[in-house]
């Protein structure tokens, strides 16, 4: 008899679904739930025992995991099925929440006899099928240290970051520095157009210069200097900046509530913003280099 715990996971979306198939690669014993038809069809096709509900998936597991796009389903999910679970179950959410939220949830969990861990996650899509996510975990070493065999499945990097929250803290962080950096590079990038640079000659200038950052040599915004960035693959989404938009507006509100100055997250908040609701929030984000060409078009 196998000693691996049972796992239930609640969100099987484009993240959830690839990383609960992976789990069941993995040889776990995985119940799953989503309301949308499809993401039960491709989980019943990866393996996963799909029920009808989430209180029937999580009703004899060691573990449930969630992948939720807010705060708010998260703790209504919460409210639903923690009476449900079996005591002392491991709840495990990879959701991107606001850290009052996540440390919310874990009070629930608490309050209720079970364990609690914020795992969120960074590496898209991509990570989420390749099982090459970065995990930032908030909760107790205990906890972790029981999550942690479940995420080393699911990613290449497992960081305990501190206590409850603290892993949507890091995520945040993270995420903030990723949307700044990535309007950096691609002002750059419209800028060296305008002053006559191929955008191949600026890429092997900043790409190994002070400029150098993930932005440009991972996911470089502009077509043919990086075959494997989204702009050769007219920027479908990798990371959508309806998702970025989501991850500045949390980090915008933590800059507020803690007195952090002097706006660059706040800005990039709202260019992300600006660029998600005019429709915009289904490509890649790097795709804003776009949208800073076109608002340059005139101007010298």
């Amino acid at each position: 008899m196998s000693t691996q715990p049972t796992v239930a996971f609640l969100g099987l979306g484009h993240m959830g679904g690839p990383m609960a198939a992976n789990l069941v690669k993995a040889g776990y014993a995985v119940t799953g739930y989503d309301p949308v038809p499809a993401a039960q069809e491709q989980a019943h096709k990866d393996g996963l025992t799909v029920t009808d509900t989430a209180v029937a998936a999580v009703a004899d597991v060691d573990v449930v995991i969630t992948m939720l796009p807010n705060g708010k389903l998260v703790l209504d999910l919460y409210d639903e099925i923690l009476a449900a679970a079996k005591p002392n179950t491991l709840f495990v959410d990879s959701s991107t929440i606001d850290v009052a939220d996540a440390k919310a949830a874990a009070d629930k969990a608490h309050a209720a006899g079970h364990r609690a861990v914020d795992a969120p996650v960074s590496g898209g899509v991509a990570g989420a099928a390749a099982g090459t996510l970065a995990f930032m975990v908030g909760g107790s070493e205990a906890d972790f240290a029981s999550a942690h065999p479940l995420l080393d499945v699911m990613g290449a990097k497992v960081v305990h970051c501190g206590g409850s929250g603290v892993g949507q803290a890091a995520k945040i962080c993270n995420n903030m520095i990723l949307g700044i950096s990535m309007i950096a590079v691609s002002e750059a990038f419209v800028l060296g157009e305008k002053l006559g640079l191929t955008n191949q000659a600026l890429f092997d200038v900043a790409s190994n210069a002070s400029g150098q950052c993930w932005s440009l040599t991972s996911y470089c915004p502009v077509p043919g200097p990086l075959p494997t960035s989204p702009a050769n693959n007219d920027y479908q989404p990798g990371f959508a900046a309806a998702l970025m938009d989501k991850d500045l507006g949390l980090a915008s509100n933590a800059l507020r509530a803690n007195g952090v100055e002097d706006g660059l997250g706040l800005r990039a908040a709202e260019i992300y913003h600006r660029f998600n609701t005019e429709g915009n929030g289904g490509l890649d984000f790097s795709a804003i280099v776009n949208d800073i060409r076109t608002r340059s078009e005139g101007t010298k």
